[in-house]
């Protein structure tokens, strides 16, 4: 269920929901969780499960139970579009979570922050704490490892007989990690793995570090 990666002295875990936990500053890292997408898209006639929204909020409440963080931080793309009626859900969800909350804000959250506010959420552009930055968009600093999201990064794996399978995946680089969509409803970005990146898949319950070797070289978008 879950892989441990040490990056710059500091322990993290990589959980199979796709959250990073930062043991030092007990912290979890989740990134486009895109609340409100399936209620958006079942408004213009999608055919979407319904069951598919409160699932999003089952897996946070189970990451949240597993890792119990001091703090929650968000790593933009939280709501997928405007309010809806999942707006609702997410304010009783926030009633029942004592860990301080901070969204780092992203170019799908066009809510007013005055409403995460009203929350007691705190909504900021970047997060910097000990030599690491955390922002939505990838981003290169100098002296700074990058934790972000955006590209919802997938690998795709090919087996014997020409089978293929695409993951989502924490894909790391020697300064930055972004971290997979939370989201049960988003698209993935096939990255390109070489020698001098890490992946590791998501794959049902459990993280999994790919060889190079394994995976495809080819990435098209598909989000």
């Amino acid at each position: 269920m879950t892989h441990p990666i040490t990056i710059k002295d500091e322990s993290f875990i990589m959980h199979a929901s796709g959250v990073l936990f930062w043991e030092a500053q007990s912290m979890l890292l989740i990134s486009d969780v895109h609340l409100g997408k399936v209620s958006h898209f079942r408004k213009f006639g999608a055919a979407v499960p319904q069951k598919a929204i409160q699932k999003n909020f089952e897996l946070l409440n189970e990451a949240v139970a597993f890792f119990k963080p001091n703090t929650i931080v968000f790593m933009g793309d939280l709501f997928h579009s405007s309010l809806n009626k999942e707006w609702k859900l997410f304010k009783e969800w926030r009633a029942n979570i004592t860990a301080k909350i901070i969204l780092v804000s992203g170019n799908h959250d066009i809510i007013s922050p005055l409403r995460y506010e009203n929350l007691g959420i705190v909504v900021v552009l970047e997060l910097k704490l000990k030599g690491f930055i955390l922002t939505h968009h990838p981003e290169e600093r100098e002296g700074q490892f990058n934790f972000a999201g955006h590209i919802h990064p997938a690998i795709k794996l090919t087996g014997l007989g020409r089978q293929s399978v695409r993951l989502p995946c924490f894909f790391k680089k020697k300064n930055q990690m972004i971290l997979p969509a939370f989201g049960e409803f988003t698209g993935t970005y096939t990255m390109n793995l070489t020698a001098d990146c890490e992946a590791y898949a998501v794959l049902g319950d459990s993280v999994l570090k790919v060889p190079v070797r394994e995976a495809q070289k080819k990435g098209r978008h598909y989000k």
